[in-house]
């Protein structure tokens, strides 16, 4: 048996200790472990699924847009898991699917795509503005969270525009973006 199917045998064992040691041990296979590793991705178990995707996110060798498909996985768990590897692996080519990934159905892929979206930084703004402007009061949310924390220019408008909104969650969001940027002074109209 080889060391690649040694290490495959090992990730998808059903004993996580022995299956976290496999993701370093496949990434430093390379390129070779890649091809084994998307074949695993079409397992029925959703366990075998994950840890796939887990190695795939560890690789240097794997692109960002490998990962994005995992997104539309049909468990939670695996699309969790592709939207921690996308942080793990900033990239703009990344930005849309993880905007939509803000309205997933489980709340923990929200959060991490919103992670992921913080990570790719300064090139998410403009989807965020727009899903600011355009979507769901959840993923308005947490695209305004999201702008608070990557601290761009271009965000104000975005943040004043919904920093009166009947939110609190908005409000305070936009409140913290706009501090963050050192725009926390109050405007008083002269009388």
């Amino acid at each position: 048996m080889s060391a690649l199917q040694d290490f495959l045998n090992d990730l998808t064992s059903g004993d996580e200790t022995r299956a976290e040691k496999s993701v370093s041990a496949l990434a430093e296979l390379g390129e070779n472990a890649i091809p084994a590793l998307l074949d695993l991705t079409a397992s029925a178990d959703v366990d075998t699924r994950w840890w796939a995707v887990r190695a795939l996110s560890q690789s240097p060798h794997v692109s960002t847009g490998q990962l994005i498909p995992f997104l539309n996985d049909a468990a939670p768990e695996v699309r969790q898991c592709a939207a921690l590897g996308l942080a793990a692996k900033p990239d703009g080519s990344a930005t849309q699917p993880l905007v939509r990934a803000l309205n997933d159905v489980d709340s923990l892929v929200c959060n991490l795509a919103a992670h992921a979206l913080v990570k790719i930084g300064k090139p998410a703004v403009p989807s965020l503005i727009e899903a600011v402007d355009h979507e769901s009061q959840a993923v308005r949310i947490r695209a305004i969270r999201a702008l608070a924390e990557i601290r761009d220019y271009r965000a104000i408008p975005a943040l004043m525009r919904v920093i009166e909104e009947d939110s609190a969650a908005l409000g305070y969001w936009a409140k913290e973006g706009l501090e963050r940027l050192g725009l926390d002074m109050v405007y008083l109209k002269p009388v």
